[in-house]
């Protein structure tokens, strides 16, 4: 058994072949194909509430035989019995995955079907709400500081909460593509699709300062460079936000993302479009915008107040 799972083989609730065929499986998730210690165990775990489940569904202990007779009914009483014990979409889909993963291995080591696993389908996961830095922490990221590294790093997440670019958006942009005067800046986005975005005097004043301290000539090539002159990674704007975090007292949900959010919850929560913050940020749908709706309830509150007919006045 791979170190790392709290597996005890003699007490799992099933016959002799599924426990040992279990435990190859789970040694070659971890020796093999070197899976985390963490994913490891969370297969362990997953696999181990499945068989217990089995045991009694079953009437007694099954072995492979068993497990070669069941239906995808048998699969998705499971994963209901785990959702009335108060399992999520997300632990239900891990789960699942967790059971089809032993399955295949099953199908493949020792010719159980795997087709009941297969069939049954994940259960919607529910969306996750953006987590918008808040403004006054946003603001606070952009203040002036000593150093050109201290100057890129203002420019670039100016970028993201001024602009609303994607981290690999600004650490892509190329020298070419920052001539002044800075008042649209041409991005090539997700799919290769490009967009036009409209640079605020403040974000193009950041971009400039960076521009006049950095030690390198921004003629050609990347525009933003790491210390040795190459490329800027977005591993290092992450860092940067991580620093900003704990020092602002923000909680881990502020990534650098999280200012892309920022951007497009600070112009809906004012008035904005949400039509023009889709061509902003580049989104090839309007369902994927739809979702800051939800994260800024109370201006639709207001809005209704505002226009519906049957509104209280």
């Amino acid at each position: 058994m791979p170190e790392g799972t709290s597996a005890t083989p003699h007490l799992l609730p099933a016959a002799p072949d599924v426990v040992a065929a279990r435990a190859a499986w789970l040694e070659a998730l971890a020796v093999e194909k070197g899976r985390s210690a963490h994913t490891v165990a969370a297969y362990e775990r997953d696999t181990r509430q499945f068989l217990v489940f089995l045991a009694r569904h079953l009437g007694g202990p099954p072995d492979l035989a068993a497990l070669g007779a069941l239906r995808p009914a048998d699969v998705r009483a499971f994963l209901a019995e785990r959702r009335r014990e108060g399992a999520g979409a997300r632990s239900l889909g891990r789960t699942l995955a967790g059971v089809r993963a032993l399955f295949h291995h099953l199908a493949k080591h020792h010719g159980i079907d795997a087709g009941p696993a297969r069939a049954v389908r994940a259960p919607a996961k529910e969306p996750r709400l953006p987590r918008p830095v808040p403004a006054e922490a946003a603001r606070a990221m952009l203040a002036p500081a000593e150093g050109w590294v201290e100057a890129r790093d203002a420019a670039v997440l100016a970028l993201l909460y001024g602009a609303g670019l994607r981290v690999g958006e600004a650490t892509g942009l190329d020298c070419a593509a920052m001539t002044p005067p800075l008042e649209r800046l041409l991005v090539r986005g997700k799919g290769g699709r490009e967009r036009i975005v409209p640079m605020l005097p403040a974000v193009a004043a950041l971009v400039e300062r960076y521009r006049a301290a950095a030690p390198f000539a921004l003629d050609t090539g990347p525009f933003f460079r790491g210390e040795k002159g190459g490329r800027l990674s977005p591993r290092i704007v992450q860092r940067t936000v991580e620093r900003w975090r704990h020092a602002l007292g923000l909680p881990e949900t502020a990534t650098p993302h999280a200012l892309r959010h920022a951007f497009a919850s600070h112009i809906l929560a004012n008035g904005g479009d949400l039509r023009a913050i889709q061509e902003l940020l580049g989104h090839a749908r309007l369902s994927t915008t739809q979702i800051y709706t939800a994260v800024d309830g109370g201006r639709l509150l207001d809005a209704w107040r505002d226009c519906h007919p049957r509104a209280a006045r």
